[in-house]
């Protein structure tokens, strides 16, 4: 099964990152005509544990992965299909990632770009994916360790949980839209292990102002806070090659010391707007309704920047 792109528009300066299929985000992401996919649906690589749940499998497993190009730069990337099985990891979209990275330390490339849009770990292949998980955050750290950056791009119907969302922790850096939410637990998790009273996952404001790309990108979880385009993505993603930190002992004492003092300055806050006050943001309240101007506005403004070098 090849999902297509269901946005309307083929032009990536209008067409909805959002919206699109992995395929066409990466079509229109990477330079015209650049991009050769590894394993793709025609080589029927699918998952053999669905069946025996009686679900449908996809010819590519959710999993796009290949080489192209970013402004003449040599690019590995891989794109996950949210819409088949809301882009859960399993054995074989897991491996596939795992086989893209172990390239990347043979080929050497400009970065590794890793477009998320993932619910978690398939409940059908919970070992498989939790495995995959595992190794993929291993290769992430063997990448980057080579001096290659990994770059994540979030900002999908699916958002970047679970799994993904520790995945997306070990990237160099990561760029995120208004759709994009980031979380190792999702709404409807939280909410049937705490109750709605602790986590309404229907209330969308307070799912967005928790896991959201604005918040994200406050508390410096994120590096870069974009409009929903495919253009506005790949104009993110070429900026923030260049700017990946090492990869070394001092950056991860740096990492942890810096989410230790957010602990300590946030940790008896209960809503977000809390945060966003003690940031210095005048109108927490007007932070959701803002336009990614208005929100760059208030972050060039804010007392302390957010932490760009995770």
């Amino acid at each position: 099964m090849d999902l297509k792109p269901v946005s309307l528009s083929a032009d990536p300066q209008v067409q909805s990152w959002y919206e699109a299929s992995a395929r066409a985000r990466l079509a229109g992401l990477l330079d015209a005509g650049s991009f050769a996919e590894f394993i793709g649906p025609e080589q029927r690589v699918m998952s053999p544990h669905l069946p025996l749940f009686d679900l449908p499998r996809a010819f590519d497993d959710g999993m796009v992965v290949g080489r192209g190009a970013l402004d003449g730069r040599p690019i590995l990337a891989a794109a996950q299909e949210g819409r088949f099985m809301g882009g859960a990891f399993g054995e074989i979209h897991g491996a596939k990632l795992v086989g893209l990275l172990r390239a990347a330390l043979a080929e050497t490339p400009a970065a590794v770009l890793i477009l998320f849009d993932t619910g978690g770990v398939r409940l059908q292949e919970a070992n498989a994916g939790e495995t995959a998980i595992a190794e993929i955050m291993r290769a992430i750290a063997q990448v980057r360790a080579a001096g290659i950056p990994v770059i994540g791009l979030i900002g999908g119907r699916a958002g970047c949980y679970g799994g993904g969302g520790l995945i997306a922790g070990t990237c160099a850096r990561l760029v995120v839209s208004e759709g994009g939410r980031i979380s190792v637990s999702g709404p409807e998790v939280i909410e049937t292990n705490r109750g709605a009273e602790e986590f309404d996952s229907r209330d969308r404001a307070l799912v967005w102002r928790t896991m959201g790309g604005k918040h994200r990108r406050l508390l410096g979880g994120a590096d870069a806070f974009v409009d929903d385009t495919i253009a506005a993505f790949r104009a993110a993603a070429l900026a923030q090659i260049d700017r990946a930190p090492a990869f070394d002992l001092a950056t991860l004492e740096a990492e942890q010391a810096r989410l230790e003092a957010r602990l300590d300055r946030f940790g008896d806050t209960r809503d977000a707007t809390e945060i966003w006050g003690r940031l210095g943001i005048n109108d927490p309240a007007a932070v959701p309704g803002l336009t990614t101007r208005d929100f760059d506005a208030v972050l060039a403004g804010l007392p302390e920047a957010p932490h760009d070098a995770r």
